[in-house]
């Protein structure tokens, strides 16, 4: 595979995240859903941090939110930048085609999520008792790398009380699956699915 066709494949992930992205923030208010099947919501919430909603503040007590959501973001820059490399890397090597579709799908979820962080705080007002506007006169909810990612696929597939005689976790409500993620998200996931599973596969040099 290509790196031609690698960035066209990449920039259609993007186009998807983002339109999907812009989407929701322009015609939902934060909090609002809407049922596609039974297991299946759009749900908009934001995400300031990384994975799960966490931030770097959580762990380190001492650095304020804002400090740790601009180191955050900046290590994203940088983590994406080294995974454009590697990308260029594998296609110039010509190595496995899973390998260099993973980490074209690695890439373009890293970029779709830095591009939130980075420009939404701008891009966009505040979505709280509102839907957001793009490029709003007033300005956007926040400063260049303080934006928030947008989240908006939600499987409750299941719910319900955990067996008693489950350790540690009996007889609490439990749903599955509870994260709210997003497209990038899912590229992402995919990526490092398929290094996974086809790791042999992946990394075979001959």
């Amino acid at each position: 595979m290509s790196l031609k066709k690698s960035i066209l494949f990449i920039v259609l992930i993007l186009l998807v995240d983002q339109v999907s992205k812009i989407y929701i923030k322009t015609h939902f208010v934060i909090g609002e859903d809407t049922t596609v099947f039974s297991w299946f919501r759009i749900y908009f919430v934001e995400n300031e941090g990384m994975a799960w909603g966490t931030k770097i503040s959580d762990f380190v007590s001492f650095i304020s939110d804002r400090t740790a959501k601009m180191s955050l973001t900046i290590f994203r820059i940088v983590a994406v930048l080294g995974i454009g490399y590697w990308l260029y890397d594998v296609t110039k090597k010509q190595q496995s085609r899973v390998l260099i579709i993973a980490v074209s799908l690695i890439f373009a979820g890293a970029l779709g999520n830095i591009i939130d962080s980075v420009f939404y705080g701008v891009l966009f007002n505040d979505s709280h008792g509102q839907v957001a506007s793009f490029l709003p006169s007033e300005g956007g909810y926040d400063s260049l790398f303080h934006g928030k990612v947008v989240d908006m696929l939600y499987f409750p597939i299941w719910k319900g009380y955990l067996p008693e005689w489950m350790p540690l976790v009996g007889d609490k409500y439990f749903t599955f699956f509870e994260p709210v993620f997003n497209i990038a998200d899912v590229a992402i996931s995919t990526g490092f699915g398929l290094l996974i599973v086809f790791n042999k596969k992946a990394f075979d040099r001959n």
